[in-house]
Order: structure tokens, then sequence, then C-alpha cells
């Protein structure tokens, strides 16, 4: 389980192909305190650790994985977000994550706002995922407060510390990101279905 607050930002240095799957080896603060089979959420896809060396860390996307996010989009020198699972004794600043992401979207606005950034996401609503005004949302991994929620899109307004500490500065209007609905929503929206 995660929060969605992005620990450290890392640098993808090598990605190898292996049959259906991709081995992406990251270079980032953390990566030495890694352990060969720990879960770490890399741009809100929960991974395993499957390598450690001096500085950085490699992890395998398994095809299942590569057709429900934008990992397979990521190429040598790309920033991903990290985060490393939550403690249990430890204070929940975003919200539940799982590192399981339900499906992508495409950014179709990004305006700097005089001090902060709107974005705008649009996604496939027939998949059955839903925001709420005010409630969460997680895309590329951050925790983040939805605004002007619709049946296929969102906003999300980014402050400084939250643009320059994860990949959103990076992301423009046509890229792909990451989405992992509410965990809390998309049981209820589950039990209201039948």
């Amino acid at each position: 389980m995660f929060t969605g607050i992005i620990e450290t930002l890392g640098e993808i240095t090598a990605i190898k192909n292996d049959h259906t799957n991709i081995h992406f080896t990251i270079s980032s603060a953390i990566s030495h305190e890694l352990k060969i089979d720990q879960s770490v959420a890399h741009n809100g896809v929960c991974l395993t650790v499957v390598a450690v060396n001096d500085g950085s860390h490699t992890v395998t996307a398994i095809d299942e994985t590569l057709n429900k996010t934008n990992l397979g989009h990521l190429k040598v020198g790309n920033k991903v977000n990290l985060e490393r699972c939550m403690q249990m004794n430890a204070r929940l600043d975003g919200h539940i994550v799982q590192g399981h992401v339900d499906q992508t979207a495409v950014c179709v606005k990004r305006e700097e706002l005089d001090g902060s950034w709107e974005y705008r996401f649009k996604y496939d609503a027939s998949a059955g995922n839903v925001t709420v005004e005010k409630g969460s949302a997680c895309v590329n991994g951050i925790s983040l407060t939805v605004v002007n929620s619709a049946d296929d899109e969102f906003s999300v307004f980014i402050i400084p510390y939250t643009f320059e500490h994860t990949n959103l500065q990076e992301v423009q209007v046509g890229d792909t990101v990451n989405l992992e609905f509410d965990i809390i929503g998309k049981y209820v929206a589950r039990l209201m279905g039948k």
C-alpha cells in the first residue's frame, strides 16, 4: 500500500526488452536503500525490485502491466516518480493507493496560473471509473485532489512543491499518464452497479 506522496524522482538509465517483458533500470537517491523483492511504486505502478546496484535498481514490467500503464512509453533519460510502501505506523498524508493502475489518460490541458498549474486529463469512461469533486485520484503515482470532475475527464491544480518534485513538470498536452482511481470510490461504484 502507498500514499501517493512521492519520495523522490528517479531517472531511467537502461531499458531491456525480454520477450514481452521490459526490465527498467532506474538511478535514484533511494536505490541504494532498496532490497530485492521490495515493492516500489514507479509512476504509480507497483513493481518488484529484481536487482540493486551502485545507486540504481531494476524492476520488471510484464505484458499485462505494460498494456494498462504508460511504462511502455518510457525512454532512457525519462524521470519517474518513486514511492516506497507505506509503513503501517506512519501518517497517511495522501490517500490509500494500491499501486494498481486502472487505466491511462491523456493530458488535454496544462496551464500555468501565476504560481500554480492546472492540468486536465481525459480518460476512457467505458471502463467504469469515476472521479468526484474534491475526491482523490492518483496521477503517475501522485495523490491529487480532483476539481472540475466530468464523466470522462477531470482537472487538478498543482502547487510549486509538487511541480518541482515530481515528473508532472515534464507532462505536456498529448502525453499519457497513469491513473489509479480512489479505492473507496471503486467499491461504491461497483456496489451501486449491482
